[in-house]
């Protein structure tokens, strides 16, 4: 005799599996719920809580919601920008946007900064390494787990930077001799839309 299993919801899963992270791409609103996150808030110090899901009325739960659920604890992230979010205990959260704008241009520029014959996995992974190096304390104090879009630019070169090096590591590099400072040599190659000529 077969017994029919038995429907779960979302936040009994979360019950019994005791995550320490969600990461939503369902593109379902309400998806983490009080509930879902009171739960994480529960199991974890700091609960990871990524809504990916874009546009802003697509993500699972909002930054405010995140943050007022779990006391200010989450670690969020969302797939389209929200606004800082201030608890009624006045503490100020600025909520994080992953998304690869952070870590595509440093790649494509570390490739071109030692001429790679080919990308790899290696690359994703230095690139990510590099660019938990750039968020600081005071980032992840404010629930914060990527620097500010508005230092773009520097965190750009730095992922480059370390992109290119690890190319020489591998092998892989072509441009030659190795450049004796891989931060300048990637950022005299950036595009700046400020600087160019007339015609």
């Amino acid at each position: 005799m077969t017994s029919m299993m038995t429907v779960r919801t979302f936040s009994h899963q979360c019950k019994k599996i005791k995550p320490t992270a969600l990461i939503g791409v369902s593109a379902k609103p309400g998806t983490f719920s009080e509930v879902v996150c009171g739960e994480m808030a529960k199991m974890n110090k700091r609960p990871v809580i990524f809504a990916l899901s874009n546009p802003t009325s697509k993500a699972e739960c909002t930054a405010e919601e995140a943050y007022k659920w779990t006391d200010g604890r989450a670690v969020f992230a969302s797939g389209s920008p929200f606004g800082p979010v201030t608890l009624s205990d006045r503490r100020t959260f600025i909520p994080g946007q992953g998304n690869n704008a952070y870590v595509f241009p440093g790649i494509g520029l570390g490739v071109i900064a030692s001429g790679a014959t080919k990308i790899t996995q290696n690359d994703m992974l230095v690139a990510a390494r590099a660019l938990a190096d750039e968020v600081k304390a005071d980032h992840v104090s404010k629930g914060c787990v990527y620097p500010p879009l508005s230092d773009i630019r520097n965190v750009s070169a730095k992922i480059a930077a370390a992109v290119a090096s690890s190319h020489y590591e591998t092998g892989v590099a072509t441009v030659l001799p190795k450049p004796s400072d891989m931060l300048s040599h990637c950022k005299s190659l950036m595009y700046n839309p400020l600087e160019f000529d007339t015609v």
